[in-house]
């Protein structure tokens, strides 16, 4: 099978060396970018045969529909807000198309092209990466071994392995899609109803054997379209951010005093917008590409056989210093990788542009995991 990648940057490049490495089914990924020196120095890295760099600005509708009909599936690492035009696309070339995502609206709008895509024979899966992402699969696979599933409670992040302040924090994606995470409402299922919940809130304590004291907050974008598709089945289900303890609060007080703002401003006479300022001296600030680690934990509980039960799927993956991929890597552009294949090859329930949790075989896509090294730790309690 042929993929194309759109993007050449971290997820890009993990997606990349996924499929040249450890699927011998792919024949060709061709890495895109605007930057051709960037998806160059992605295919020397990679250093496989298999790979072949391309220069395109994926806002060039027509060199885009040209490069992306000769391949079998798509996966777009480019910044969200490229994704629904890129589905159109997907659908006039009848290419199977996945992205990272990250942003409700967009999805909403993709998955709006559901009566075109299945009339193009093809999938359209958004949002599968990390979170929103595999763990989307994850709550789909743990509900499954209930007769009757009460909540699901999700907590990821990603994490230095060496904090430095003020955060304790490392950027491992854009900047653009942390600060979105942290501004916009939360969207979970509660009391049985789907509500909006303000970021930032209802911090908790939790931890991770080997690990200092962390903790988690609610954020938004990490549940994606699960609300929607566990409404009436689910009481409660949500979703928090894991970070170092202390990290809330301090960021949090920088939103409060308006960095993250995108209303103008004006500062010795010229216009400016906090939020892009604030980003510039995050990427300034913040260190990045440093070991990592990523946790996952979801946690279930509900009846089995009219008992009671709890379940919890742990995952803590790590910087791998044979491939110099970080986890944030692994973890977010392995799963997208494997759902790109599994389009390719007609594995998944149904066509057109569906919720990843509903098209995909969770047992099939956790053994894909497994053979990649990303290990799920599941403990039962009664």
């Amino acid at each position: 099978m042929k993929i194309l990648v759109l993007g050449a940057g971290r997820m890009g490049h993990g997606a990349v060396y996924e499929m040249a490495h450890n699927s011998p089914e792919v024949s060709l990924v061709t890495v895109a970018d605007a930057d051709a020196a960037k998806a160059e120095a992605v295919a020397e890295t990679v250093g496989s045969k298999k790979v072949s760099a391309v220069k395109l600005d994926v806002s060039d509708r027509e060199k885009t529909r040209e490069l992306m009909r000769g391949h079998d599936a798509t996966i777009s690492c480019v910044n969200y807000w490229f994704n629904p035009e890129l589905s159109e696309i997907a659908i006039e070339t009848e290419t199977n198309f996945c992205d990272l995502g990250g942003n409700n609206s967009v999805v909403d709008r993709q998955l709006a092209l559901d009566e075109r895509a299945r009339a193009a024979g093809i999938n359209i899966i958004p949002d599968c990466g990390l979170a929103p992402g595999m763990v989307s699969v994850l709550a789909m696979h743990g509900a499954n071994r209930f007769d009757e599933t009460r909540g699901i409670h999700i907590r990821v992040g990603g994490l230095p392995q060496d904090p430095k302040p003020p955060l304790d924090y490392q950027l491992v994606f854009s900047v653009e899609g942390l600060i979105n995470e942290y501004i916009e409402k939360a969207r979970v299922i509660r009391d049985g109803r789907i509500t909006e919940i303000e970021s930032m809130t209802e911090l908790e304590t939790l931890s991770f054997e080997g690990f200092p004291a962390l903790e988690a907050f609610q954020t938004s974008g990490g549940t994606s379209t699960l609300p929607d598709t566990f409404l009436g089945r689910v009481e409660n289900l949500d979703y928090k951010t894991i970070r170092y303890a202390g990290h809330c609060e301090k960021f949090k007080t920088m939103i409060d005093l308006g960095l993250c703002s995108s209303e103008e401003i004006v500062v010795d006479s010229v216009k400016v917008k906090p939020r892009k300022v604030f980003g510039e001296l995050l990427q300034k600030h913040l260190p990045a590409d440093e070991p990592d680690y990523v946790l996952v934990r979801l946690e279930f509980e509900g009846r089995k056989n009219g008992e009671l039960k709890r379940l919890r799927y742990d995952i803590v993956d790590k910087f791998d210093e044979t491939t110099g991929l970080s986890a944030m890597m692994r973890t977010t552009a392995f799963p997208a990788s494997i759902i790109a294949q599994m389009m390719a090859r007609g594995e998944t329930a149904m066509r057109g542009a569906t919720p990843q949790e509903k098209a995909i075989d969770a047992e099939r896509f956790i053994a894909e995991l497994d053979r990649r090294n990303i290990k799920i730790k599941i403990i039962e309690e009664t």
